[in-house]
């Protein structure tokens, strides 16, 4: 009996031994003696008032990186109600998997043929979205998972990999499709006109063409095609970027900032704010069309808040004149979608009237203390059936004639030191023509995002960036820095950028919405924290002389990525 009990002590001491073995040789290949001795030192040294929170700080520091652990795509609403796809990004972080961040970037499709058809529009964007999610919870997902989010350079790698490889097999397809159509119509081949027909068509036509005294308006570049789903791309590179910054415990922008310049820079500057003071478009209810937006610029080195004060009291006086004055031909002011005042307007000098008014009532400098830029947006004015451009309701011009109403207008109004998209692109000779007879005070800016890959137009002194689709971060920080004169308008997100890529303007769009509004108050937090850290630099550039600024908004085209 004592022979049996002596036998199971000694087993059970056997067994205790070989787990105080194991513990100690697991404990020693992980260094935990090591590291708990250093960790009791060095609190024991410093004495924090939160000794289990320096403890908690020190620990984590030991942990394993954060990995991607998954993806989540939802549709979701933007500001102007619209769908769009949300990625969310979840990590594990301390064996634990947490929500780290999401991301939304606006969505940008080809124009349909006829604008009214807005069920079509509206069902072609709800398949790109749904397409989208799609991406996102599955093949990016699976592509991404155990991903460090820190490495931004190759996340977004993999991610235009990914687009890539659907741009080819959409390519395709496509052709499978031509093909297919070819074949059918060659079985249904149709007899063509005798030949006589033909000429007879062709002398016709070529009559009209002389009997036509104005010089025709080069046809319209096609639209650039969006690959359905792609807006998951610069979703997923947003939300990763933001996950990234997290668990760094650095600010978004400081973040964004090292991923350009391999390190945090010693200095930032805040871009000039650009506030859009009026919209006379085609959706404002005048018969002026010309300009899309009038944009208050005000003047290098005014704090954001100063020009948000001072854009609130010219807004409200430019409101008493209208409302007690008909001077300014203006009828009761409306707030547009983009957050600035819309005006029943007729002639393109109304507004610069009414504003020059409102500065002098004011005792603003006009051309002094600020100044302004004119989105002309003229790309959408164009009546290709009568080869005109449509500046209000039944006023057409062609472009030589814009070109003289541009000339009157920066010379009548020496304040305004910037048009955006005086004419399309194609008309390269009116754009040498205006840059030639008002780029001495005016700068001519386009988007450079609707045709990358073209030719630079002349004159143009700097260009409108936008983020939407497929734009990585790492595609941003390319172009930024390829182009060093640019000009381009999501809350933390787009904020973060501009003051991280060290674009010298920046276009958030009017004083009204709460979205809008964020980006400002967001804007004057960085200002005033960069102030605080001493880090702030006030060297942006001259009024006319580059333009850097983002928009909010820039798409890559998909089919000129793949040869």
């Amino acid at each position: 009996m004592s022979h049996q009990s002596v036998f199971c002590f000694s087993t059970e001491e056997h067994d205790f031994q070989g787990v105080k073995n194991a513990a100690a040789e697991f404990y020693r290949v992980h260094r935990v003696p090591q590291e708990i001795e250093r960790a009791l030192n060095e609190v024991f040294v410093l004495q924090p008032g939160d000794l289990y929170g320096h403890l908690v700080d020190y620990f984590a520091k030991l942990s394993a990186p954060a990995s991607i652990s998954r993806l989540k795509g939802r549709e979701v609403y933007d500001a102007r109600g619209q769908l769009c796809v949300e990625a969310e990004v979840f990590c594990h972080v301390c064996n634990k998997e947490k929500s780290m961040s999401s991301a939304a970037v606006p969505s940008c499709l080809a124009p349909l043929r006829t604008s009214l058809d807005w069920r079509a529009d509206s069902q072609e964007r709800a398949y790109h979205v749904t397409t989208a999610s799609q991406w996102i919870n599955e093949p990016l997902n699976s592509m991404l998972k155990d991903q460090n989010p820190c490495d931004q350079a190759e996340v977004d790698q993999k991610l235009r990999n990914y687009l890539k490889s659907q741009i080819l097999e959409e390519k395709a397809k496509q052709y499978r499709e031509k093909q297919e159509t070819h074949q059918a119509g060659e079985q249904e081949a149709v007899p063509s006109p005798p030949p006589t027909q033909n000429k007879d068509k062709k002398r016709a036509e070529k009559g009209k063409k002389n009997n036509s005294s104005d010089k025709p308006l080069p046809p319209a570049e096609p639209p650039e095609p969006v690959l359905p789903g792609s807006m998951a791309i610069g979703s997923v590179s947003l939300a990763v970027a933001k996950s990234g910054a997290q668990v760094q415990g650095v600010p978004l922008y400081k973040y964004i900032a090292a991923l350009k310049y391999q390190k945090v820079p010693e200095q930032f500057h805040i871009p000039v704010s650009m506030v859009t003071l009026m919209c006379c478009g085609k959706t404002s209810p005048g018969k002026l069309s010309l300009l899309e937006e009038i944009i208050l610029v005000p003047k290098v080195g005014q704090t954001v808040k100063q020009t948000v004060t001072m854009t609130f009291e010219l807004l409200k006086e430019m409101m008493r004149i209208m409302n007690s004055s008909t001077k300014a031909g203006a009828a009761q002011a409306v707030m547009h979608d983009s957050g600035a005042l819309v005006i029943n307007l007729e002639q393109p000098e109304q507004p610069l009237d009414l504003i020059t008014e409102a500065c002098g009532n004011l005792g603003l400098a006009l051309g002094i203390e600020l100044h302004l830029a004119l989105n002309c947006c003229a790309p959408v004015l164009v009546d290709y059936a009568k080869g005109r451009y449509e500046v209000a309701a039944g006023v057409l011009k062609t472009p030589d004639e814009l070109v003289d109403v541009y000339q009157t207008l920066v010379s009548k109004y020496p304040a305004v030191v910037a048009l955006i998209d005086p004419f399309r692109r194609e008309d390269m000779e009116q754009w040498e023509t205006l840059s030639n007879a008002v780029g001495a005070s005016c700068s001519l800016l386009s988007d450079i995002t609707y045709k990358p890959q073209a030719p630079p137009l002349p004159g143009v002194r700097g260009h409108v960036l936008k983020h939407i689709n497929a734009t990585t971060v790492s595609d941003m920080i390319d172009i930024t820095s390829e182009h060093q004169a640019h000009s381009s308008t999501h809350a933390d997100l787009y904020v973060a950028m501009v003051v991280a890529l060290s674009l010298d303007y920046v276009k958030l769009g009017g004083l009204s919405g709460a979205e809008r509004m964020t980006k400002y108050n967001r804007l004057i937090a960085i200002e005033e924290e960069l102030a605080q850290q001493g880090i702030l630099a006030l060297d942006v550039k001259g009024i006319t002389q580059t333009w850097v600024c983002l928009s909010g908004r820039m798409k890559t085209p998909y089919l000129e990525s793949v040869n």
